[in-house]
């Protein structure tokens, strides 16, 4: 049986849509009461059952753990998925950025969302719908987003952030001090701050590694005397993309021979391949085949499966053939890579994600000030 999400549970998408709501003053899936400014912390990587484990290196974070504190991220499990979902409130089969890499079908190519656009690839109309951070800024509210000075003009910035005005903070601590001064500033504040500095150590090192410790006790330490400064009229939620788990060098797969039959392009990411298959091959076949093989540690399915499924929701015409033919997602500890290349994508890194693990798919939801009542 494939995977899904729940049905009736909260997710990621709902994170910044519901503090949106907040600010209007209006119902929403979370239940937080009227707030004049609403500050969402993105701490990429921060998987839920990582911050369990490590509660006694995040006293801020740990303290505001209860049984309402974890939600699902959204599937792929990948920041590309997942931050758009976050910041325009829908899923990856509408607002059609469903992969870490996918295919770009007028130019016949596999392109990276983090860091692939070009002038073929337009953020505009690319990133499909409207984000929230415009919806806020018609209304009068100030959108604004925190975060690292190398992504202020990228085109997944551009894609997924516009309508916000981006405030560039180099230190965690330099964007928590940002948010704090902003919400002492006059008028009504939706901030959206970034912490990546989690997910690139656990990529480098693993999440069980003293770097990714560190990474998390500095956000920790930086947090505090946010909160701190929340009044009665401030709330916060902190929340993460994805959260991921260690790849063992024994569990990396190279992909050979049979398997890649038919096999015109690998886009996705090693714990969630999405095969875009030659023209005529038959889907249903390549994925038989992946399943005798494979399916003893990963789901496999073919795109009409995994749209039936939900797993990328609601899917528009324009996305669909940006999904694969066949998607490999892992289930067990391994990930996938393409044996034909002579240093494939990814092999380097330590930390992955990207598929249904609970360690991958279940992310935090810590509620501080206003939101916390």
């Amino acid at each position: 049986m494939l995977p899904a999400l729940k049905t009736d549970g909260l997710r990621l998408a709902d994170v910044l849509a519901s503090s949106l709501s907040a600010i209007r003053g209006e119902p929403n899936r979370f239940g937080l009461g009227s707030v004049t400014n609403a500050v969402v912390l993105l701490v990429d990587g921060l998987g839920a059952e990582m911050l369990k484990a490590r509660a006694g290196h995040a006293r801020t974070m740990s303290g505001a753990l209860t049984a309402r504190s974890v939600i699902e991220s959204g599937f792929p499990t990948t920041t590309a998925a997942a931050l758009a979902s976050l910041t325009t409130g829908v899923a990856p089969g509408e607002h059609g950025l469903v992969g870490y890499s996918v295919l770009d079908p007028a130019h016949d190519r596999i392109i990276n969302q983090l860091s692939g656009w070009d002038d073929r690839l337009d953020p505009a109309t690319w990133q499909r719908v409207p984000t929230l951070f415009e919806a806020a800024t018609a209304e009068g509210i100030d959108a604004v987003v925190i975060g690292p000075e190398r992504y202020l003009d990228s085109g997944f910035t551009q894609a997924v952030l516009r309508g916000a005005r981006y405030v560039p903070a180099a230190t965690i601590a330099d964007r928590m001090e940002s948010a704090s001064a902003l919400i002492r500033q006059p008028g009504k504040h939706l901030a959206y701050v970034y912490v990546p500095e989690l997910d690139q150590a656990a990529h480098a090192h693993g999440a069980d590694s003293d770097e990714w410790v560190r990474a998390l006790e500095s956000t920790d330490a930086a947090l505090a005397p946010l909160t701190r400064s929340l009044g009665a009229r401030d709330g916060l939620l902190l929340t993460a993309d994805h959260g991921l788990l260690d790849i063992p060098q024994h569990g990396h797969v190279l992909l050979e021979g049979p398997l890649l039959d038919g096999v015109r392009f690998i886009a996705g990411e090693p714990r969630c391949l999405q095969l875009h298959l030659e023209p005529g091959t038959d889907a249903a076949a390549v994925a038989a085949r992946w399943h005798e093989a494979e399916g003893h540690r990963a789901w496999v399915a073919t795109r009409a499966e995994a749209v039936a499924a939900g797993w990328f929701g609601s899917v528009h015409p324009d996305v669909l053939p940006r999904i694969g033919d066949v998607i490999v997602a892992a289930r067990k500890a391994v990930a996938y890579y393409d044996g034909r290349l002579a240093n494939p994508h990814g092999r380097s890194m330590v930390g992955q994600h990207g598929s249904w693990s609970s360690a991958e798919l279940r992310v935090p939801l810590l509620r501080f000030g206003a939101f916390s009542a």
